[in-house]
């Protein structure tokens, strides 16, 4: 590269974490309990299917800007009566919320962190608000330098603030920052504001197949893991 790079930004949901799977678990966990039987994986799909539409809310200005724990929250009320789930606590729907902090890293995310820490900061630049991204790494061992992201620069991605939010924070221009993600659609977003990119192969973020084997523009360097994309940056 023409430029050294000095931070490494990363999307989280998706890219480091197992969103589907572990989300899934968790409401079984809660709610088979007490009786409910379902698709535990569909259950998970259709409150990731709000997601976007939450947040375009925010970035078109309809609403304020508010942290991602209260947009999952009207989500889930919103998909709760798809599933036939009524008279649920409000001890138990919030629990359920926070099922979001409880994800799981993908296997090669905390050997990958690790080897990238040597050699360049790390921050999240993710959608998810600061105490979400403060429990996922306590639970998985992230080794940040700093949570960046959608609460720091109060909008979400890909709007430029984010990104550009982030490497102000390091006190970096953005070519001196590289964004890695599983989703083209993010990177390409870094990209047109300077930023470096590098793409995660997630094939199974969606579920089997179900996620981007490989980037669908061009990008900086497309790795298979984040293992790969230490070799890769000779971390």
């Amino acid at each position: 590269m023409a430029v050294a790079v000095k931070a490494l930004f990363f999307d989280v949901f998706g890219t480091l974490v197992d969103w589907r799977t572990s989300i899934a678990r968790e409401a079984e966990a809660l709610l088979e309990p007490q009786g409910f039987a379902l698709d535990w994986l569909t259950f998970a799909d259709a409150w990731r299917g709000q997601y976007q539409g939450a947040m375009d809310e925010v970035r078109s200005g309809r609403i304020p800007f508010c942290r991602l724990d209260v947009l999952h929250r009207r989500n889930l009320e919103r998909i709760l009566p798809r599933f036939h789930i009524e008279n649920l606590s409000e001890a138990d729907r919030r629990n359920l919320n926070l099922a979001w902090h409880r994800l799981d890293a993908w296997p090669d995310v905390p050997r990958g962190l690790a080897r990238l820490k040597r050699r360049y900061l790390l921050a999240p630049v993710s959608n998810g608000n600061i105490s979400l991204m403060v429990d996922l790494a306590r639970r998985n061992a992230f080794p940040w330098d700093a949570i960046l992201g959608a609460e720091i620069a109060g909008d979400y991605k890909p709007k430029p603030r984010v990104y550009l939010a982030a490497a102000e924070a390091f006190d970096l221009p953005p070519a001196e920052c590289m964004m890695v993600a599983a989703h083209t659609n993010d990177l390409v977003a870094a990209a047109r504001l300077g930023l470096r990119t590098a793409h995660i192969a997630r094939p199974n973020e969606h579920g089997s197949g179900k996620g981007e084997t490989a980037p669908k523009e061009p990008v900086d360097i497309a790795a298979g893991s984040l293992e790969d994309l230490a070799d890769k940056l000779g971390a």
